[in-house]
């Protein structure tokens, strides 16, 4: 039986598949790994980050992970500044994101209006990516 499939043991044995994977399961629990054992790998996505968000961001301290996905977007020229098309998993953006923060400004200190835009547009894109 080693080898098999399960489609070729259930025309053999004449059970459902539900049959025998119960029977695997059973009869060796710590070979089988069920969805909720292995978590789906992240996929990157593609969004754009505003220019004055990216210049931002790559003037602090970065970690490899979110310096590597920085240098690797693609400048696209929008009229006076530009749009960099970052490649990255979700989980980067965020840390974009909450890096950014200081563009929003905070009580008592001051924001320049157009990074605080440049900051809220990229902050909808992550988060209509987040909730679809």
């Amino acid at each position: 039986m080693a080898g098999r499939s399960i489609a070729a043991l259930v025309r053999d044995h004449g059970v459902s598949r539900g049959a025998i994977r119960t029977a695997v399961a059973d009869l060796l629990p710590d070979h089988t790994a069920g969805p909720e054992d292995v978590p789906a790998p992240e996929l990157p996505v593609t969004l754009d980050m505003p220019g004055k968000v990216a210049d931002f961001l790559r003037a602090g301290e970065l970690d490899p992970v979110e310096r590597a996905a920085l240098d690797q977007g693609v400048t696209v020229r929008r009229g006076q500044g530009y749009t960099l098309r970052v490649t990255a998993v979700l989980a980067v953006h965020h840390q974009f994101l909450a890096r950014c923060r200081p563009l929003a400004g905070a009580p008592g200190i001051p924001a320049v209006p157009a990074q605080r835009k440049a900051r809220r547009e990229y902050e909808n894109r992550v988060g209509a990516l987040a909730s679809a």
